[in-house]
């Protein structure tokens, strides 16, 4: 019998077990990775969970912790989609994307300013996994990324699943990255392998300005470090603009371009993203592309083509519907005597509350029966993200709960 199989069901592998079988019951156990150990489930989808809990109870829940637009997919794209299925694209297209569809995004990305070509594309089933795979290409284990506070409740869990560290700079209270460069040129080193920066951002709705993204360039050029430019709501902005890292000179080279399709064209469930880098960068994440989600949905990919082309007034009113929004979301948070940070971007705002967001969080939901997503999850304790992609109404009963179990 080999060395590496034992009939009491252990694995040995260079002397080290790696499967175990509990004996008691004679039930298998599963002895699962340690890098799996490293991270919690996402708090967003926790919460969602909580209140999706509520509402099969029969309880009215306004759920302002979901990161999704509240409009259909434009029309248009949707018979897109049919078309391209009528058409017969239900197969495999080549890995990193069909042909056309990157060669729509590398003329969007020139648009922004960026040297782009559609063989520096990799068009992925939403931007998150363009995300998890330009991490898993960049970071080693005990390698350094530099995060910006509050930042998006995946990327540290990404970075600890390719056995990365984290360091963190703070934003708050103002959130924006102008007052936090010093902190930043302390914190990136030439031993730093990444940094990850998201404008418009997710949780704070905050735009980083032209200055500031002129800092983080030439932190990056000082110390010879990639950077990730998160850019998923790049189109939802009230009354300022939105500049591409990588359209800045020297960071061409140096920026991994993530965008996508859930916000901006409301295709949430089409999961649709991609991503955008010089050099080897393409290839070796195509590597881990091929090798786990093969390709993007067919006739997915047809639809976004449209999306990029055709819904410029669609997404225009979807736009002046959040900034509306925002306006009443102000306002009733300055009634109630709640100043914040207002956004520039996105749909979401930060409260400050007590200090133990958590357990204001889940008041929100259990007592008021408002969503929120603690703050602590972005590493913002003191906060709870809202999102206010829900309707005018909806977003008054919320406030209006709050307001009445004393949670403002």
């Amino acid at each position: 019998m080999s060395d590496a199989f034992h009939p009491n069901g252990d694995e040995q592998g260079d002397g080290q077990r790696r499967r175990r079988v509990a004996t008691d019951g004679g039930a298998f156990a599963y002895d699962t990775s340690e890098r799996l150990g490293r991270v919690e489930p996402s708090a967003t989808l926790a919460i969602g969970n909580r209140a999706a809990e509520l509402e099969a109870d029969g309880v009215d829940v306004v759920d302002l912790s979901v990161g999704e637009p509240d409009f259909d997919t434009p029309e248009n794209v949707v018979e897109a989609g049919k078309a391209a299925l009528d058409a017969g694209h239900t197969g495999y297209t080549s890995s990193n994307g069909v042909p056309e569809l990157k060669r729509a995004i590398a003329e969007k990305l020139r648009g922004d300013g960026i040297d782009a070509d559609a063989e520096e594309v990799i068009v992925t089933p939403g931007g998150k996994q363009a995300l998890y795979e330009t991490v898993q290409a960049l970071v080693d284990p005990g390698d350094e990324v530099v995060l910006l506070d509050p930042a998006w409740v995946s990327y540290e869990p990404m970075v600890k699943l390719a056995g990365g560290e984290t360091t963190h700079v703070d934003t708050a209270p103002s959130f924006q990255l102008a007052p936090a460069l010093d902190d930043l040129r302390a914190a990136v080193t030439e031993e730093t392998a990444l940094l990850i920066v998201n404008t418009p951002s997710n949780p704070t709705g905050a735009v980083y300005s032209d200055d500031a993204l002129a800092g983080v360039r030439d932190i990056a050029v000082e110390n010879d470090v990639p950077v990730v430019s998160d850019e998923i709501y790049e189109q939802i902005t009230y009354g300022v603009e939105q500049t591409s890292l990588g359209s800045l000179d020297g960071m061409t080279d140096r920026t991994v371009t993530i965008n996508g399709f859930s916000k901006a064209y409301s295709m949430t469930g089409w999961r649709l993203g991609y991503l955008h880098a010089t050099g080897d960068l393409v290839g070796e994440a195509g590597k881990l592309h091929s090798h786990s989600v093969s390709c993007a949905t067919n006739f997915v990919q047809r639809a976004g083509i449209e999306a990029l082309r055709n819904t410029e007034e669609a997404v225009t009113e979807m736009v002046e519907a959040f900034e509306q929004r925002r306006d009443l979301v102000v306002d009733l948070l300055a009634d109630a005597g709640v100043e914040l940070a207002v956004p520039d971007g996105a749909f979401y705002a930060m409260i400050p509350v007590d200090d133990d967001d958590q357990a204001w969080s889940e008041r929100a939901i259990d007592e008021a029966h408002v969503a929120t997503v603690p703050g602590n999850a972005f590493g913002a304790p003191g906060y709870a993200r809202i999102s206010y992609a829900a309707s005018e109404q909806r977003l008054r009963e919320a406030v209006d709960r709050l307001i009445e179990h004393d949670l403002l």
